[in-house]
This record gives structure tokens, sequence and C-alpha cells, in this order.
């Protein structure tokens, strides 16, 4: 039955509101626009409200009406907001809706922009629903700031929800989100990691983009369960001491029918000139970040996420492709600003407004860019110039870092720049070392499957390589499955490789990187400092004919420090010496070579003496047994304790 004027003119957007979205400074329009529980006359309802500025009618389709068309108009502001809006009673949670949006280009059915909940694709409606939850995270709220600081240990373990573990026995179907929840945050805590990072979990409708071509900029992904059942998640490892990070995407969107895309018959969301608006590389829309209530749009996301579902820190994707406007364009396919530069200004305010909001609102997070080039001051604060992220990934450690250990170890000794070059610049920026999903993928194979060398060579690089991640300043992130060790590069429709755990070698891995982790929490010289080049001297960086480097890292107090030794050849080096800061005993905490972890059992017995006899500059010095393809981690023993 077609119902006609069943809509009630009723508002949420107050004058100062609309003020703000006009301005791009409404950083909560999750609350006034999309569809809200309300009551009206004593009739309980929904409240609808969309921008559509050149619409020329728009309608709720859902339901409640048999999605029948016009049934219930929408009511156009008068104050040339572009704002459609109405109360509609009957309505119930759980019902799907779009706007019918009716314009000259025709008449198209769109999902809520502000939606908080979809059906789950292929379909494409919004659903209606109130994320009535209640938490149980006030203690780890309490103390994540200090959790989250600059000069905390991070180690992020980065995660796939769809393929970290599946049932096979049920069709091979993905972990529900309250399925997941005990199972990852046990398996995090037995592994020592800090943090999980979701892959993005907002709607998407290719469950093959892996969340990256985004539609729900406010809704969880139906895949797994509900709003609530996502929020459960979270409050779970909340609860057992781990931090989440959430994937965002503000870079670009997909121009799928029920999208964003041509959303009122215009490019509203986007640019119109496909120079600007559509990215080549991922053959997707680009936003209009000169448009206010673009800018409004996408900061209203970044803080919907930490406002209603706790989450702890959001890592923004391919902030690259925001920050230049050649970003993949051959020359001709761009416009300059208006300097003539290739530098996207635009870009560069949202992102600092974004910052600016969100550490204003939310200290106690962290905002991290996945930022590929040298573009300075990416984390480093606004007020210096600088975009406003606290920490940025950095990829140029990863690539020269992976290049090198797929050198055959004969050959290393040319590369040895590769190793030592990281440091020049690791203090410019707030480093985190990313082994992440992007090198295990599109046919670059596993991590195991980089290394050179026999089985054995092979998994004593692969804990050389994260003994040498976890020693260099930075913060930590490796992409479920590497822990493992697994061989088959990761495919997002199967489970990881759990059952090759029986097997030492994989199981090595696994201990190793449990170790890595714990003694990284445990020492403060190894996350201290990270950020600052007083945490860290060379002892030897020039021994590239032998390929093995030395070094210290410094807690904020002297006491606080530990020597690393690292040797990149399959020769073990017998009485070898390195210079060390003070003398007496020196306790081996970790070493890859140790038969726990697949390794050949090569070491000093647990402890080393330095004694009186000038090396490296320093006025002691250790003598070695340093084992093939291989980290060591020393700390000096208490002098109480080496006397007792």
């Amino acid at each position: 039955m077609k119902i006609k004027n069943a809509v009630v003119a009723h508002s949420l957007l107050s004058e100062h509101d609309i003020y703000l979205f006009r301005e791009g400074s409404h950083t909560r329009l999750y609350d006034r626009f999309g569809a809200h529980a309300t009551e009206k006359a004593g009739k309980a309802g929904f409240q609808f409200s969309v921008w559509a500025p050149n619409a020329e009618k728009v309608a709720v389709v859902g339901d409640f009406n048999d999605f029948q068309a016009d049934s219930h108009l929408l009511h156009r502001r008068g104050d040339h907001s572009g704002i459609w809006e109405g109360f509609i009673a009957g309505p119930t949670l759980g019902d799907s809706y779009k706007f019918q949006i009716t314009s000259r280009m025709g008449t198209q059915e769109k999902a809520d922009p502000f939606a908080r909940q979809s059906e789950e694709p292929p379909r494409s409606a919004s659903r209606l629903c109130t994320l009535d939850y209640s938490w149980s995270d006030d203690e780890w709220m309490a103390k994540r700031r200090a959790i989250n600081a600059l000069d905390a240990p991070l180690s992020i373990y980065e995660v796939h929800l769809g393929s970290w573990r599946r049932i096979p026995e049920d069709g091979n179907r993905s972990l529900s989100y309250r399925e997941m929840a005990h199972q990852l945050a046990a398996y995090v805590t037995e592994m020592g990691f800090t943090h999980v990072e979701l892959m993005p979990v907002m709607e998407h409708p290719f469950y093959g983009s892996w969340g990256y071509q985004t539609t729900g900029y406010f809704a969880p992904t139906a895949r797994y369960g509900t709003p609530e059942d996502f929020m459960f998640l979270i409050d779970t490892l909340h609860q057992a001491g781990i931090g989440v990070i959430l994937d965002w995407v503000p870079s670009h969107f997909p121009a799928d029918g029920h999208g964003l895309a041509n959303f009122d018959g215009t490019c509203l969301y986007e640019h119109e000139d496909p120079r600007q608006g559509f990215h080549p590389d991922w053959k997707s829309s680009i936003f209009n970040l000169g448009r206010n209530e673009v800018r409004g749009f996408l900061m209203s996301s970044a803080l919907f996420w930490l406002d209603k579902y706790h989450v702890d820190g959001l890592r923004v994707d391919a902030v690259a492709s925001m920050l230049y406007l050649d970003y993949g364009r051959a020359d001709g396919e761009w416009i300059p600003n208006e300097h003539g530069g290739r530098e996207n200004l635009e870009s560069m305010s949202f992102l600092r407004s974004l910052n600016e909001a969100v550490y204003r609102d939310h200290p106690d997070v962290q905002t991290m860019a996945e930022e590929s080039t040298a573009w300075p001051m990416v984390s480093r604060p606004t007020y210096m110039g600088g975009l406003g992220f606290g920490m940025k990934w950095n990829m140029g450690w990863m690539n020269d870092t992976l290049k090198y250990f797929q050198q055959q170890p004969l050959f290393r000794k040319y590369q040895h720049d590769k190793l030592t070059f990281t440091i020049w610049y690791a203090f410019t920026e707030n480093f985190v070392l990313p082994l992440s999903h992007d090198e295990v993928v599109h046919g670059k194979g596993s991590l195991i499957g980089k290394m050179p060398g026999d089985e054995w060579q092979q998994f004593a690089n692969l804990r050389l390589l994260y003994g040498l991640m976890w020693a260099h300043p930075g913060k930590k992130l490796l992409f479920m499955g590497g822990e493992l060790g697994q061989r088959r590069e990761w495919q997002h429709d199967e489970s990881l490789e759990w059952h090759v755990l029986q097997y030492p070698s994989h199981h090595g891995v696994q201990s190793w990187v449990k170790d890595l982790n714990r003694v990284y929490r445990q020492e403060k010289a190894l996350h201290e400092r990270d950020f600052s080049g007083d945490g860290f001297a060379w002892i030897d960086a020039q021994n590239w004919e032998e390929s093995v480097i030395s070094f210290l890292r410094y807690g904020k107090h002297r006491d606080d420090t530990v020597l690393v030794v690292c040797n990149f050849t399959p020769v073990p080096r017998h009485d070898y010496v390195v210079g060390a800061p003070r003398g007496g005993q020196w306790q081996e905490v970790l070493n890859s070579d140790a038969t726990l972890y697949g390794g050949s059992g090569m070491g000093n017995l647990g402890q080393a003496e330095a004694l009186p006899q000038a090396a490296h500059g320093h006025g002691h010095s250790l003598s070695l047994t340093v084992p093939p393809l291989s980290v060591m981690v020393f700390k000096p023993v208490p002098e109480n304790r080496a006397s007792s």
C-alpha cells in the first residue's frame, strides 16, 4: 500500500550544526545524519536525514513500505544546505532501507552514507540499528594512555578477520566476531603482542578488496555479525589487555551503484574531473576534500570509531596517494595546485584537521600513516608544520631489509649499506616497522619463501629478520601467518596454515616471536627511545666483509642498556670481539640459534664477561661465539647479582 505524506517535518540538525557542516568542522555528523530511533507525538519511529543538494526529491524505501517508490518522501530544508529530512513512524530495528534519490539524471536507490549497519553482501541496503551495547572495558580505557604512549612497547599483530581462522566442517566459513573474540584474545595474549590491527572492517561490497574499497564508513561489515558483535570483539580484546587499531580508508571509494558515487546524480563526494576524481591504480573515486561537507563526513567517520567502538588507533591507508596530485598519473593526467606544484593542498589541510580533532578529543589514542614516500614531518605536530600523525610506517626500512635478506649470504657484503642506511633516517619520524600483508600477496610469496638457502638456512634467516626488526628502533607490525613461518602466500579465502605448527621449524619460529615480544616488553632499552637518536648507538657498522653488525639500545636511564649482535652469514664467528660500554657479566637474553627455536644451539652458555680491553671506541669488550645466521641480545648483569 502506498502511503503519501506519511513523513513528519522534523530535524535533529540545529542552525549551529548546519553552520559547522558547511564549514567542514563538524566532527559528529553521525549524530545528526542517517537514521536515528526517536519518538514524535507519542509515536515511535526513525528520523532520517541525508545530504543530496542536487536531488529533485528524496524518499525512504524499505521493509516497512515494501520498497515502494515515493511512499515516504523527505522534506528539503529551506536553508539551502541541501539536506533532506523527516520523521517516519512505523519502521522497526533491523528493517532494511535505502534513500531513493531522483535528479535530472533519473532515479536511483542509495545506501545511507551514515548507516551504522548494512545488509550482508551481496545485498546492499542499510539496516536500522541503535548500537545498544554495555561495555566492560573501563579498566582498559583508564590506563590506555600509557599503553599507547610513544615510549611504550608497541607490537602489532595485523589480522584479516575473514581468513585468520576458518571452520572447514561448516563450509570453510570464517569465524564470526563473537567466535573470534576469545580465540583471538587468547592467542594474541599467548604470543605477547600488545595490539591487533584489523584490516578494514568497514562495510565493503567486494570481499576480495580486503575492505580497502569501502562503502559503509560507519558500519562494520555484516559478514561476521552485527555492530554489537563487533563491539563484543573489541571489548574482549580490551579486557585481555590488547589494544585495537583499525585500518581506515579516506583516500578513495568504489563506484558501486548503491554507494557514494554520483550520490545525488552529480559528483557529490568525488571530484568531477577524472584527473582529480578517478584513481587510476585502483579504478575508484577520489574524495573531493575541497568540499567542506565531505571533510566533515570523513572526520566524523574517524571520530565515530573512536567514540562508539572504543578503538585505540587508526591506521590511515594510502596517505601518499592523497598527498600527491600526480600519484599514479602520467604527464597531462593531473591538475597542478594553485602554485603549480604537485602537492595536494586540500588533502594536507584535511589530514592536519583530522589529526588535530582526533588528538583533541582522544589524546590517549594514536593515528598512523601508511605513507610510502619521503614526505617530511608526517608524524610531527601540526604546530610545527607537520601532518600531525602519531606514527608513520617505515616503508624504506621494509624495502631495504627485505631486499637485503633475499640476497644469498655470499653476496650480502655488497649490500651492507641496506642494513646500515636505515639508521640515518630512523629518527626523522615516529616509525613503525611493518612486515604487513602487502609483502605476502600478489605473487610476492611468503616471508619464509623470500629467504635464500636450504630449509635450515631459510628458517634461520627468518628468525634473524625478526630479531633484527625487534631490536631495531621503531614499533613493530607483523602480519598474521608470519609468526608461523607459513610457506603459502596469504589467501583471503583460506585459513592460515595452523597445521604447520606440528613441525619443529615452524613451531620454533612461533616460539621465537613469543620470546621477542616478551623481551621487547620487558627491556625498556628496546622501546622507550624508539624515536630518539639517544636510544641507539652503533658498536660496529663497518664489518661488511663478514656481514656482522653490532649496536646498543638505551632506555631513558643509562642502566637500561642492551647490546645486539647480528651475523648475516651461515658462518659461525668464534672469539668475535665486540666493544662494550661497561665491564662485568653480560647476560645472553636472546639467541635465535637456540635449539628451542630450531637453531644449531651455538652460543655463550648464557652469558659473557666484558674485559678491560678496548674495542670499537669502548673501554671494555666481549669475546663472543656468534652463531650462523643469528641475532643475539645481551644485557649487563647488575653488580650485586654478578658478585653473588
